[in-house]
């Protein structure tokens, strides 16, 4: 059975929590591309999202950088247990970076990964922020330090980080090199950070004029869509894709409930989301 997708805006502005089981995700920073004066001129910053693991906390303290010792796949885990950064926007957006993380009680210091999607300067802007973290930029992994481990990540080959944490290889809009990452099991189901696999929601008739490759970006797109419940796009808001089978079926089957949760009922975060 075939089926048709349609996404819908998320409500909320930034930061938005989505809680999960393992992971929780947090939209710090909402990106957005707008066009000004002449020539097709834009201003525009890339979206920046935290991936905070449940075991961490504020209380945990700084955590000992991954060595390297046991290969890619051990500090690529290890890297993982603390906050993770997804983009860092460009470097005119640092004050606002560093706000948004402190308002989650996260301090550049306490940063254990920074994955960036692409490496375009409104993405991965602020890289120097983290000196302390390790770094996956488009397809290059290093260490603190500089020391830099094979991994092999590809299409059919994703990088396992932790339970329904991974990292896609999505390549098109930057080249053949961009990355996504996924969470799953979040209340909200499956929520991929895409940078500019999708620029927005409804980007259909704009992304291939910014894309390197269309060919091999429709297909990122396509998989992302296939598997996400939410996508973080890199210039826009948060949206929802709902996957419809193009047979009829029951009324209200599989549809997604979504409610924004009290200020009080998940500090210190002021924009959550749960679904049932």
């Amino acid at each position: 059975m075939s089926s048709l997708v349609r996404t819908e805006p998320l409500r909320g502005g930034a930061p938005l929590l989505v809680p999960g089981d393992s992971y929780s995700v947090v939209v710090l920073l909402q990106g957005y591309a707008e066009p000004e004066g002449v020539d097709d001129a834009v201003r525009a910053d890339g979206s920046v999202t935290l991936v905070l693991p449940q075991a961490w906390g504020p209380a945990s303290g700084q955590q000992e950088s991954p060595c390297g010792g046991g290969g890619a796949k051990t500090a690529l885990e290890e890297a993982a247990r603390g906050p993770i950064l997804v983009d860092t926007g460009g470097p005119w957006a640092r004050e606002a970076l560093l706000g948004a993380l402190a308002g989650q009680g996260v301090s550049p210091g306490d940063v254990t990964l920074v994955v960036g999607t692409h490496g375009h300067s409104d993405h991965i802007g602020n890289l120097g922020l983290f000196p302390g973290a390790a770094l996956l930029v488009s397809h290059d992994f290093c260490l603190p330090g500089g020391l830099y481990l094979p991994h092999g990540l590809g299409e059919e080959r994703p990088l396992q980080l932790g339970p329904g944490l991974e990292v896609w290889a999505t390549p098109g809009h930057g080249g053949h090199r961009d990355v996504s990452v996924v969470v799953a099991g979040t209340a909200l189901g499956t929520v991929v950070v895409a940078g500019d696999v999708f620029e927005r929601d409804g980007d259909e008739d704009s992304w291939q004029a910014l894309s390197e490759d269309p060919v091999a970006q429709e297909r990122s797109r396509k998989r992302v869509l296939d598997t996400a419940d939410v996508v973080v796009p890199g210039h826009g808001a948060p949206f929802l894709v709902f996957r419809e089978a193009s047979q009829p079926e029951k009324k209200n089957e599989g549809e997604k409930q979504v409610h924004l949760i009290a200020d009080d009922e998940w500090p210190p975060w002021p924009h959550s989301i749960l679904s049932r």
